[in-house]
């Protein structure tokens, strides 16, 4: 009969030992021959007729130990489902102290020892309830919807050519080559494209094109023309080169400089902007500009809210893990075995995954949130709609709407991330009204200078549970 003892060996961090006699495995690895005996085809033998001795010398060992840690595992998962453990990943077969004296010719008992990290038990009400977040309203003013209205005239302009360029606001048009001092181009080097407002090119260089004509050259060095401000910038564009070829000599080529006349106000520009809205005065436009803002906007404090609730739990839930098991769980659970050092350089990301996934499980365990496979194809098929700027009553006009469904319902990536996504949300919109959040106006320059959500949570030792909080 098989027993199984279990002792604590570290921070919810067990050793399983299941011991079995040979009455346990042995009837179990007679049967898993008898079987291997009907279908070996082995060359000069009929199938099924190979004797069984021979089978046994040449593949019972294999079997027998397949068969003995088979048994073990069973005993394993039985004992663990009556006691209702939850562990993490999968038990690990510990290596035995001295060699086991598994012998098929001679069976007798053997113990397997397994270890189990445990799941622990933690509270999150009380993180939530101690904390006050702010959702942050930025404030849209005159200034910015005048700006947003000049980029968006611009990006709607048109580009008239000229001969030269004359204007800070002129858009060079040019290639650029890495060359010699002398101005040759090596024939392998590939010239790259850059379009850009004058303006926007480093000081000096804006000083050397200006004046200048399409077709014409100026040879130069990146170190030479750019301040330290603007080195690194201009190294990785235009040139998408490394910070160390700054020395190089460059061969800048002017093909076409152009103004840009920035679109005016009509209703060409009002159709252009919102397809099929309507638009039609100057009024009405500004209006849909700033509610296009306002939405952006809050989509943007949105995402900082849900980052800095997400940071919240996972630094502030006290969660103590079983490092050492999962650091070898982490070491030999995967496809291929990793270094000791790669498991040192990834476990703070792993750690912080998975109290993420602890947290965010148990919420939504408790509190009954999930996403039906409905739920997942339906958002599909509004997103779909939508792109084609349609809403569900338009439905009877995409007759192909069916079969493109049933396409995506085999995506598995599709329905995978959508329902990630669903879920997310759901989650975060029953987070938000679990906590204490005091909604605060802000202007723009204000919203992006606060700190972001991660480094404002990110000062406390993990070990020893000290929250201090700003």
């Amino acid at each position: 009969m098989a027993t199984v003892t279990r002792e604590n060996i570290g921070n919810l961090h067990d050793k399983i030992t299941v011991k079995l006699a040979k009455e346990d495995y042995m009837p179990s690895f007679e049967k898993s021959l008898k079987q291997y005996a009907k279908n070996a085809s082995i060359p000069g033998f009929r199938k099924g007729m190979v004797p069984a001795g021979m089978l046994r010398k040449m593949y019972g060992p294999s079997i027998f130990n397949e068969e003995v840690i088979r048994v073990a595992s069973r005993e394993l998962e039985e004992y663990m489902k009556k006691e209702q453990m939850a562990i993490f990943a999968q038990p690990m077969i510990l290596p035995p102290s001295e060699p086991q004296n598994l012998s098929m010719t001679n069976p007798a008992d053997v113990d397997f020892a397994f270890e189990v990290g445990i799941k622990p038990e933690f509270d999150v009400a009380s993180v939530i309830n101690a904390a006050n977040l702010t959702r942050y309203k930025i404030a849209i003013t005159d200034k910015m919807m005048d700006d947003e209205m000049e980029r968006i005239k611009r990006r709607s302009g048109k580009v008239d050519a000229q001969t030269e360029v004359t204007d800070k606001e002129n858009i060079i048009y040019s290639t650029y080559e890495v060359c010699d001092e002398a101005g040759n181009v090596d024939a392998d080097v590939k010239p790259i494209e850059d379009t850009e407002v004058l303006d926007k090119m480093p000081a000096k260089l804006q000083e050397m094109v200006m004046g200048k004509k399409p077709e014409d050259t100026i040879i130069f060095r990146p170190v030479d023309v750019c301040s330290a401000e603007e080195l690194a910038g201009f190294m990785k564009d235009p040139l998408k080169a490394e910070a160390y070829q700054a020395e190089q000599h460059y061969k800048l080529t002017i093909t076409k400089v152009g103004h840009l006349i920035p679109a005016e106000y009509g209703t060409e520009l009002y159709e252009k902007v919102f397809p099929n809205q309507g638009v039609e005065t100057e009024q009405a436009f500004r209006d849909k500009v700033r509610e296009e803002l306002t939405k952006e906007f809050a989509r943007i404090s949105g995402e900082r809210l849900q980052n800095e609730i997400f940071e919240l739990l996972v630094h502030n839930v006290h969660i103590h893990l079983p490092v050492d098991f999962l650091k070898r769980w982490l070491r030999e659970g995967g496809e291929k075995l990793k270094t000791a050092e790669e498991v040192e350089n990834e476990f703070g990301q792993f750690d912080h995954q998975l109290r993420w996934q602890l947290i965010s499980d148990k919420i939504m365990a408790e509190n009954n949130i999930y996403v039906s496979r409905d739920e997942v194809l339906s958002d599909i098929k509004t997103r779909v709609l939508a792109y084609f700027g349609m809403s569900a009553e338009d439905e009877g006009e995409t007759p192909w709407m069916d079969s493109y469904m049933q396409k995506v319902a085999k995506d598995e990536k599709t329905m995978d991330e959508t329902f990630r996504r669903l879920l997310m949300g759901k989650l975060f919109a029953f987070l938000e009204t679990q906590f204490k959040v005091a909604e605060q106006e802000i202007d723009e320059e204000g919203f992006f200078k606060l700190a972001d959500a991660h480094s404002m949570h990110h000062h406390h030792d993990h070990d020893h549970g000290h929250h201090h909080h700003h």
